[in-house]
Formats: structure tokens, C-alpha cells, sequence
């Protein structure tokens, strides 16, 4: 169901594509979280850049959030839409990046498992953090809190499951 919303919002292939790995990244990491809601992954994961549909700037998870909303989606996916940007962003920082004023930080285990896979995939190529904090050194001035967020969310949902 969640191709077909993606296809009718005439989201571009690319990011059908990166959605779908987004998914696949994101169930595997939910593997080791008994209490994560599945469904819900499912749906945020698939749906976290259909606002992409209209935007490719840093709007796109509010547009997004708006879409899934008309859609009749529970405001648990619309949020996990809205704060799946790299591990989120404070409300100081949402302001400086003209979003409305509010925190997107993920809070739900759901929420942070998508903004985490979404974080670890560059389109459908696996990347490292390393990869990711470089990205958001060269994206926003000032990005010592979200890469320390993005550090924090890695050491909880990725580090302690990592094979030696």
C-alpha cells in the first residue's frame, strides 16, 4: 500500500528505491528491539521521504508528515516522518533552517530506528557514520549537537549489537 501512496504522490523512482532500502536497514536493526512496533517501522520507513514528492530541501519530512496525515495515517507514522532527519533536530536548529519552530528529535524507538537506517544509506549504498557526520559538517554550520545526537543514536540502536 505504501508503493502505491509513494507512486501516486509521484515520487521520484530514486527515492522509491532508497525507501525500500531504508526499510530493509530498518528491520534489521528493529530485529533486535522485542518492543519495536514492526508496522509502524514499516510504514514510516517506506513513507519517510514522500515529501520528496515536493521538496528535496530539508522541508520535505514536514511536507511529508502532511501527506501521510491526508492519507489517515496514525500521528505515531506522521511523526516519524517529520523527525527522520539525520537523528533529528533541536528546536533552536529547526528555527535556523526555517522549519516551524518545534523539536524533531526522534523519541519512540520507531522514530529512531528509521531516522538511524535513513542515516546509514546514502540512496541504496550502506555508509558508515563517519560518512553521515561528514555530511552534516558540510551541510549546516554549527553541527556539533546533531552529530553528537547522531553519535548517541548510533551507540544505542547500532553499537551494542555490532560484532567484534
Amino acid at each position: 500500500m505504501e508503493i502505491e501512496i509513494l507512486k501516486k504522490e509521484k515520487t521520484p523512482e530514486n527515492v522509491i528505491a532508497h525507501s525500500k532500502a531504508v526499510y530493509k536497514k530498518a528491520m534489521i536493526i528493529a530485529s533486535n528491539f522485542e518492543n519495536a512496533n514492526k508496522d509502524l517501522i514499516k510504514q514510516g520507513a517506506l513513507l519517510h521521504d514522500i515529501g520528496r514528492s515536493k521538496t528535496h530541501g530539508i522541508h520535505h519530512a514536514v511536507e511529508g508528515a502532511k501527506i501521510v496525515k491526508e492519507y489517515g495515517y496514525p500521528k505515531e507514522v506522521q511523526n516519524i516522518v517529520e523527525r527522520h532527519i539525520g537523528a533529528g533536530l533541536s528546536e533552536d536548529e529547526a528555527i535556523k533552517l526555517g522549519l516551524p519552530k518545534k523539536s524533531y528529535i526522534p523519541q519512540t524507538i520507531e522514530e529512531k530506528i528509521v531516522a538511524h537506517a535513513d542515516n546509514l544509506l546514502s540512496g541504496t549504498k550502506e555508509v558508515d557514520i563517519d560518512f553521515d557526520i561528514a555530511k552534516w559538517k558540510r551541510k549546516i554550520d554549527e553541527p556539533e549537537e546533531n552529530i553528537k545526537r547522531l553519535i548517541e543514536l548510533n551507540d544505542e540502536l547500532i553499537k551494542p549489537f555490532e560484532e567484534d
